[in-house]
């Protein structure tokens, strides 16, 4: 034992020497050999070529930090007990000639590492290896995949590493049959640059776990790759590009590994994976699938018939003898990404149906008409033409958010992933942003106009002007794109669930843009409040002699604004408590909050604003008039405005024009 030790220590003691004076060397070489070890070193830059005096009986030979250009052909052919080849760190080495490796029956490893000029191995390299068992392949400059099909190896069990070869881009068909006829235990492919795995690339192959992770570049596998082949029963795809399974592998798979696989978007038929028990995904609503997906064991393993095998190996029965294969897939879904549809309640489907539809048509309806009038354009028919817009925004957010979960209904899971990520997530929640923030803007423009224009009712000169409006309302919009634009441009996000709200509060930046616009709103809504009081005021004031019409305006507009606000107050509450990370509801109830509260206002206004009062009424029958149709209503509507505007001609305050056509509001029948 001591001389063992002491040998050992010689070795080292050697081989430092010789990495770094070069001056103790076996021959002229560098190369040492040990007759105790029975093992073969050659080590530092003074070794140019391979040596041609190796012992016969040498087990171990390694070749390290040489100089060495070619490996000639049949270099180690007369090493008959050679057992193990390890090649390394050896900068000069460019090629490996035929027959480098042949004809070597007790060879079990070979290890060629950390050679960058590798760039040409010979088809013939290796040939005739029976007991040959690792081999590995790592770190070289080799552009295509080496010929293993003469390796013939016998051994039961095999292992091959092939990693880190940036310039190997494709397996082709047929890579590594005639390399073992036993099973390949780890076939490691893995960190290197292929890009495409050909057709029948594993032919002739049993293998037991296939490593692909970390072939970056890695987009496609094509579905035939495994035809003629076993297994494998592992398969890890980790941090590729792959965008679809080959399905003919998938009935024997047992564990899956797909984790940071970004383009793995869709899964085949659960009906695939028959033997699968695990799944190591990327997306949480993948796993979803799995939720629910059981299958009868096609075959048991003979020991499960002993009925104590249960209490006594409860970890073997768990997986070789249930009746049922359940799956177990992380990760498993969170809060934001519930294991249901986008609508998850069928009254929910029917509502948000009902409430797009009308919240489209309405405000359509009302912008064609106010637009289409002949009436001057005036300030509130200006801002009402704005909410209206904003509204028709909302609107088409339900729209695209109902007609998506009519598409994905059952099978979110499998769309869930694209659609979140895809232009049209972002696009509906630049829409519902953009819609809410500009809605309160313009409610909160439409309060003010109201009590500017009751409170100085008789100061003409203090008349808001439609070029104010102009100007209040583009700051109005560019405020309401760019609070849009935020979850876009990387504050907060628009994919964190179904529904496209930005409900993303991870970062300090996400939390501050949430809580701002909340506040903002809060404020708005307080600034509407103090408007109406002082409105109520001035109305009841016996001083003050406002117009009856701005005072009735004033009454029906603080119903429409308050509508507007108390639908949104629900939204809000639960907002600040999420943007707290204090969430009371889940995101399954949040959805209805979003279909009952959020967009009620944008089918109310239409009638609250519009449909209920005579001057809409008379603009729409004057504008279908001009189609032929309810000519008779519009006759009765131009007759009775001209009898009102002779009746008040000389009022002062119709020839300025401030009272707008919406003034006459009737009550709704």
């Amino acid at each position: 034992m001591k001389k063992l030790v002491w040998t050992t220590m010689l070795r080292y003691i050697l081989c430092w020497l010789i990495m770094h004076s070069g001056d103790l060397v076996l021959g002229s070489y560098g190369c040492l050999a040990n007759g105790t070890t029975r093992s073969f070193l050659c080590l530092g830059s003074k070794v140019h070529q391979m040596p041609c005096h190796i012992p016969k009986n040498t087990t171990y030979v390694e070749i390290k930090l040489t100089q060495i250009i070619l490996f000639p052909s049949r270099a180690m052919s007369s090493l008959h007990d050679l057992k193990r080849i390890m090649v390394s760190e050896n900068g000069a080495l460019q090629r490996i000639e035929a027959y480098a490796f042949a004809n070597l029956t007790k060879l079990e490893e070979i290890t060629i590492t950390k050679s960058k000029s590798l760039v040409s191995m010979d088809r013939d390299t290796f040939w005739g290896l029976p007991k040959l068992r690792y081999l590995t392949i790592s770190n070289t400059g080799l552009t295509v995949l080496p010929d293993f099909s003469k390796v013939q190896s016998a051994a039961f069990e095999f292992l091959f590493d092939l990693e880190e070869n940036m310039h190997i881009e494709v397996i082709p068909s047929n890579a590594f049959e005639g390399l073992t006829s036993g099973t390949i235990t780890t076939l490691r492919l893995t960190k290197n640059g292929i890009t495409e795995v050909d057709k029948n690339a594993f032919n002739g192959t049993k293998i037991e776990k296939l490593f692909l992770m970390g072939n970056q570049q890695l987009k496609l596998i094509h579905n035939y790759a495994f035809l003629g082949a076993e297994g494998p029963l592992v398969l890890d795809i980790s941090r590729t590009a792959i965008s679809s399974l080959p399905e003919n592998m998938l009935r024997r798979l047992k564990l899956l590994i797909a984790t940071s696989v970004y383009s793995l978007r869709w899964l085949p038929n659960l009906e695939i994976f028959a033997e699968l028990a695990q799944a190591n995904l990327t997306y949480p609503s993948h796993c979803c699938a799995f939720k629910n997906f059981k299958k009868s064991k096609s075959e048991k393993n003979h020991l499960c018939n002993d009925s104590t095998i249960r209490n006594q190996e409860p970890y073997f029965f768990e997986e070789h003898c249930k009746d049922v294969i359940e799956v177990r897939c992380y990760p498993e879904p969170d809060a934001f990404n519930p294991c249901e549809d986008i609508m998850g309640f069928t009254y929910l489907r029917v509502l948000i149906w009902f409430i797009s539809v009308l919240a489209v048509l309405g405000n359509f309806t009302v912008l064609l008409v106010l637009l289409s009038s002949r009436t001057k354009l005036t300030v509130p028919r200006f801002l009402m033409c704005n909410l209206a817009f904003a509204d028709l925004c909302m609107g088409l957010y339900l729209l695209i958010i109902a007609s998506v979960d009519v598409r994905t209904r059952s099978h979110y899971y499998n769309y869930g992933i694209e659609w979140q990520m895809g232009a049209g997530c972002g696009t509906a929640g630049f829409l519902t942003v953009f819609a809410s923030e500009l809605s309160v803007y313009t409610l909160t423009a439409i309060t003010l106009e109201r009590w500017h224009t009751i409170t100085y009712a008789m100061r003409l000169e203090r008349q808001l002007r439609l070029h104010h409006a102009f100007g209040v309302m583009a700051f109005g919009w560019l405020f309401s794109v760019l609070a849009a634009l935020m979850p876009v441009m990387g504050v907060s996000s628009y994919m964190k669930t179904s529904i496209c709200l930005p409900m993303d509060v991870e970062t300090v930046s996400s939390q501050v843009y949430i809580m701002l616009l909340l506040f903002l709103n809060v404020l708005a809504f307080m600034a509407v409040c103090a408007c109406y009081v002082r409105i109520y005021v001035t109305v009841r004031h016996p001083a003050s002699v406002p117009d009856s019409a701005d005072a009735r305006v004033a009454k029906r507009m603080a119903v429409l604004v308050f509508t507007d606000f108390l639908c949104m107050a629900p939204i809000s509450f639960f907002a600040i408590s999420a943007a707290l990370r204090l969430p009371l509801i889940t995101v399954s109830h949040a959805k209805v909050v979003l279909v009952l509260f959020y967009p009620i206002n944008s089918c109310a206004n239409p009638f609250l604003y519009a449909f209920f009062t005579k001057s809409f009424k008379q603009d729409f029958f004057v504008l279908t008039s001009r189609l032929g149709c309810f000519k008779s209503r519009a006759r009765i509507y131009r007759t009775e405005t001209s009898s009102l505007h002779n009746g008040r001609l000389s009022s002062p305050k119709n020839s300025d024009g401030t009272l707008y056509s919406l003034g006459h509001v009737t009550h709704p029948h």
